[in-house]
């Protein structure tokens, strides 16, 4: 099982989490997701701890702390859903329908 880090400064990296997690245990790893475009943090990571008894130290001691002028947000994370929650229209609230131009052709 791994924490969920969010609300993270966009000038937080890799190291600055390994150091203030190393506080309650073991971190066997961290994880900084990246923007694909710009390279910039997004804002959140991941973190894995050696025990479960480790992670929720550290779940407890920095859910709401500041840290780098943001209150984070600190929990387990959940794992990924079966499926992955494409962009083909199945989250639509209203029967719209799909696209179109926004204007039609007369022939």
């Amino acid at each position: 099982m791994s924490i969920y880090v969010g609300n993270l400064s966009y000038d937080v990296e890799d190291k600055d989490l390994r150091q203030v997690f190393a506080e309650y245990g073991d971190v066997k790893s961290v994880q900084l997701p990246t923007d694909r475009e710009t390279g910039r943090v997004r804002g959140f990571a991941f973190v894995e701890m050696g025990t479960e008894a480790e992670e929720t130290a550290a779940i407890e001691a920095l859910d709401g702390a500041e840290w780098m002028g943001r209150n984070l947000k600190v929990n387990k994370a959940k794992p990924k859903s079966e499926g992955g929650g494409g962009s083909f229209g199945g989250g639509r609230r209203n029967n719209s329908g799909g696209g179109g131009g926004g204007y039609s052709r007369r022939y």
